[in-house]
């Protein structure tokens, strides 16, 4: 068995059991506290003792189990319960007060995705040493290359693993707009909903990842790293404990919320004139998965070329990240800023911007939203 077959199989929370836990919510009352959360709340009685002069009861609902103590020194405490519909629940309020002086806030079981709006910028950001790094989720190291956020609506991360080895990840997903991962440099084993088996991420190749879709990382290359951009900026990533990957079902034109999964591979794409001379492309067929939402291309030059030609954009949000070579970025009002591999920018709609002094084999990732956005060439 291969180690990244035995990391599927794995289940690191089958420990000695604990078999259950209680959350001890003080009350003065036991009578009045009871009376409310089974009968205003739908809590159901599991105990109550002693049987003479009931002090405690254990009851439990909604994925919850709460021991109410009477005169338990505790802080009373705050309970979110997530409801389909919140304000029907309490004519019309959304946070009520317990007798024992629980506070309980009703909250949206399946909020709407708060998108910000966009607060353009224009933002160079330069690869930069270790400090340039911290410590993200799963232990991984996450750069950020967009420290404005845009307002809130974007976020792209340089994210490393230096070490490789088995990735502690479980299945989960994401509730975002859209979210997509680039692999720069190693390879990485994947497991995605309705996709099959794992497969292999290599240096060039890139994911979208639909929302909501169930995946999982398993196993990396040393020295793996990966470009991801994001919208919004934050964004719920949420543990599905149920679904197993690979799930044995496999539909890879399944629509998650409004997009397809989409697998490039560099090793099999054709490369295409691009839109500015001097330029061709490899497309990574975002747009097409999304509808128009989005599009991801990777840029390189053509024998001989040393620039690309100046335009202006009307995107939403139009992205650059520097993955071989260097060159210099002219952008109106903002001079000339020398880039290399591992420097990124981001240009706004409505500025001026080309490229000169290109090295050989330079090589761009742009990310754009809409994918069908207009440019006018600048001479």
């Amino acid at each position: 068995m291969s180690k990244s077959e035995a990391r599927q199989i794995e289940h690191p929370q089958d420990k000695p059991a604990i078999e259950t836990a209680e959350v001890v919510l003080p009350c003065e009352s036991l009578p009045e506290s009871l009376t409310f959360f089974t009968e205003q709340l739908g809590f159901r009685l599991d105990r109550i003792f002693p049987a003479d002069a009931p002090a405690t009861a254990v009851i439990s609902g909604h994925g919850l189990r709460i021991r109410l103590e009477k005169g338990a020194g505790r802080d009373p405490g705050v309970l979110a319960l997530r409801c389909a519909d919140p304000a029907a629940l309490a004519g019309g309020e959304t946070e009520l007060t317990a007798p024992n002086g629980t506070r309980i806030e009703l909250l949206d079981a399946d909020p709407p995705l708060d998108v910000p709006p966009i607060a353009p910028s224009f933002v160079v950001t330069k690869m930069g040493g270790p400090e340039a790094w911290g410590v993200g989720r799963a232990g991984m190291r996450y750069r950020d290359l967009i420290p404005n956020r845009q307002g809130g609506r974007f976020i792209a991360s340089h994210i490393a693993i230096p070490d490789g080895g088995l990735v502690p990840d479980m299945v989960h997903f994401h509730k975002a707009r859209f979210q997509m991962i680039y692999c720069y440099k190693g390879w990485v084993h994947l497991l995605y909903e309705d996709q099959g088996p794992q497969f292999t991420m290599k240096a060039g190749d890139c994911v979208l990842q639909p929302p909501e879709i169930r995946h999982r990382v398993l196993e990396c290359s040393p020295g793996f790293e990966v470009i991801e951009i994001g919208c919004p900026a934050e964004h719920m990533t949420c543990i599905d404990h149920d679904m197993p990957l690979p799930n044995g079902r496999v539909d890879p034109d399944r629509v998650f919320n409004g997009q397809k999964f989409v697998r490039h591979q560099a090793e099999k794409a054709d490369w295409q004139a691009g839109r500015l001379e001097g330029i061709e492309f490899r497309d990574i067929g975002i747009a097409a998965a999304t509808d128009g939402l989005a599009s991801a291309q990777v840029w390189r030059l053509k024998p001989g070329a040393t620039q690309i030609p100046a335009e202006k954009h009307g995107a939403e949000f139009v992205f650059y990240f520097v993955l071989e070579g260097s060159v210099s970025l002219n952008a109106q009002g903002q001079g000339t800023q020398d880039l290399s591999a591992g420097d990124s920018f981001v240009i706004p709609a409505g500025m001026v911007f080309g490229m000169v002094g290109a090295s050989e084999g330079l090589e761009l990732l742009e990310v754009a939203l809409p994918a069908d956005y207009g440019v006018e060439l600048k001479a």
